[in-house]
């Protein structure tokens, strides 16, 4: 950390007893969902679209933060205490922030791609297959990682009486480059993408009131689909960032650490909403396509010990009736 910057250290008592079990519900939340979501896709691989791409490598990203989750719930559980070494403190760190550019990116691409297909759909962009997505889901991880692997040069450790806190946030006064750079990346790679899927939104949801006959259904699901991303951007990241927003404009005024302690536990509590993307995605695989949603009904109709029409199907092809009336046919 640069010498001519100040930062400064809170206890936190409220925070370390109720962000451990929000994280560690997170966390199985996630894994279910996200484990489910793996599932339909590999059942329709062979309905991959370029979209399908950018979800995996979405879900590829929340499972790294959900790596992260129990490690940073027991940090909490601690007292904001870590103990588990400077390289790894270093690592989670980076991980996290490349989570959350991975899932703000990848929900941007997904809603652009279904602004193309349904705004602009002789647009010679949709005729590249998967192969160009793949090529525009390797880019987008070469700009997040370049973005987010400065947080690994630094060492992140700040000293609270005889606890070692592992923060990459932190109310710090003075010239730190990489403190201001974090701060200024966090902001705008949410608000950036929030204006483009914004548009896209607007674009999709004014197509669909502009046709008068839909009957494939593919601009209601597209709309549907576009509205939980939407929804993700809003509940994960908005809170956070607006709260990191209040602690800039905070300092024009105030330059004692004692000033920012409630705002900097807000912005702790709202950081663990960037987590919850995780949960959320999910949502957005369901809305994604047809074969996905129709798969997670059977699914849950299956645990509900409901029969699909599936199962009617193939009852009724087995009965005793339609056996006979086949042998007949055949005789």
């Amino acid at each position: 950390m640069n010498n001519s910057s100040k930062c400064c250290t809170y206890d936190t008592p409220m925070l370390d007893q109720v962000l451990p079990p929000v994280m560690f519900t997170e966390f199985t939340l996630g894994l279910v969902g996200n484990v489910l979501a793996l599932l339909l896709f590999f059942c329709n691989r062979d309905t991959w679209k370029p979209n399908s791409i950018y979800l995996a490598h979405l879900a590829l990203a929340d499972a790294l933060v959900l790596f992260c989750l129990p490690f940073r719930a027991d940090y909490y559980r601690r007292g904001k205490d870590w103990v588990y070494g400077d390289a790894f403190c270093r690592i989670l760190l980076f991980l996290l922030a490349a989570n959350r550019a991975a899932g703000i990116f990848f929900l941007t691409a997904v809603a652009v791609d279904r602004y193309l297909k349904i705004v602009h759909p002789l647009n010679r962009i949709n005729r590249m297959g998967l192969r160009y997505a793949s090529w525009v889901s390797t880019g987008l991880w070469v700009l997040i990682i370049s973005m987010t692997v400065y947080l690994l040069a630094d060492p992140h450790f700040y000293f609270q009486g005889n606890r070692t806190q592992c923060e990459s946030f932190n109310v710090c006064f003075g010239n730190n480059v990489r403190f201001n750079w974090h701060n200024i990346f966090y902001v705008v790679q949410f608000f950036v993408p929030t204006c483009i899927v914004t548009y896209c939104t607007t674009c999709i949801t004014w197509q669909l009131k502009s046709k008068t006959v839909d009957t494939s259904g593919k601009i209601k699901r597209a709309v549907q689909f576009i509205l939980a991303v939407a929804l993700v951007f809003i509940i994960c990241f908005f809170p956070s960032n607006i709260s990191r927003i209040a602690m800039f404009v905070q300092k024009l005024w105030y330059s004692e650490c004692e000033d920012f302690r409630d705002s900097n536990e807000a912005f702790k509590t709202t950081v663990c909403f960037t987590y919850f993307n995780s949960v959320l995605n999910p949502i957005v695989y369901f809305f994604s396509s047809p074969a996905h949603s129709g798969i997670f009904k059977k699914f849950c109709m299956k645990l509900q010990g409901k029969k699909t029409e599936e199962d009617e199907d193939e009852k009724n092809n087995n009965s005793p009736l339609t056996v006979s009336s086949t042998a007949s046919l055949t005789s």
